[in-house]
């Protein structure tokens, strides 16, 4: 199982949300690449950068800060937030992010997932499924859809998604431990990569996680409040 660190980005600093709830943020380091460049001495070959003004709104408001972190920390980088067509998506392909995670749009666009791995291949995508109460939530977990996560993850498997990353938001930024039974009822789909994000609250959960065999396992708020040790994490992993 991989470890994906996590920088979630509101302008152009490193922050956490409680929930998703974008009134209670903690930012934790104004300098985003100083947490990245940790992540790369503890080990790590992924992150995880969100662009929450992009998730909330729309658009590419921390592009820059994003590319930076990778051209300077040369690690594999996937990123979302606010991606929802296809020529941002080669723009930050083209600028050398390794995979694109699409989230609102793939819900509100039922071919737009389709397109993107027709156009960029498979291994250059993934869709972000936010499950709150078992249905999928957008723009940045503030609105409610009315699909359900498990029947929206087959569909999506069924266009050619192969990377799903799945969280729950009741969990996200809490530190209650991670769903499992979620990303048990997930794994259901023969050859689906499931990354599990929400709730990581210790070693043993990524012990868990690891035991399902799933494909990743996101830490966000556990590493930034001390209760993971990142580098243990990936060992653990391995």
């Amino acid at each position: 199982m991989l470890i994906f660190p996590a920088i979630d980005l509101f302008d152009g600093k490193a922050v956490r949300l409680f929930k998703g709830d974008y009134e209670n943020m903690t930012i934790y380091d104004n300098e985003p690449l100083n947490t990245a460049l940790k992540f790369k001495n503890f080990g790590a070959e992924w992150l995880h950068v969100i662009d929450l003004e992009g998730a909330k709104t729309g658009g590419c408001k921390n592009f820059d800060t994003i590319i930076n972190i990778k051209h300077e920390t040369n690690l594999k980088v996937q990123t979302g937030g606010g991606i929802r067509d296809l020529k941002i998506i080669e723009r930050y392909l083209n600028s050398g992010v390794d995979r694109v995670i699409l989230g609102t749009a793939a819900v509100t666009d039922k071919n737009f997932a389709r397109e993107a791995v027709k156009n960029f291949g498979a291994d250059k995508i993934a869709v972000s499924i936010d499950v709150k109460n078992n249905f999928v939530a957008i723009k940045g977990w503030l609105e409610n859809s009315d699909l359900n996560a498990f029947k929206f993850c087959e569909k999506i498997f069924n266009d050619g998604v192969e990377y799903v990353i799945s969280t729950d938001i009741s969990r996200d930024g809490t530190l209650t431990g991670a769903n499992l039974n979620l990303y048990k009822d997930l794994q259901h789909i023969p050859g689906i990569k499931i990354i599990a994000s929400g709730g990581v609250k210790s070693i043993d959960d990524i012990k868990d996680l690891a035991g399902l065999k799933i494909y990743g396992a996101i830490i966000g708020k556990a590493y930034y409040t001390g209760a993971i040790n990142i580098k243990q994490a990936i060992d653990i992993a391995k």
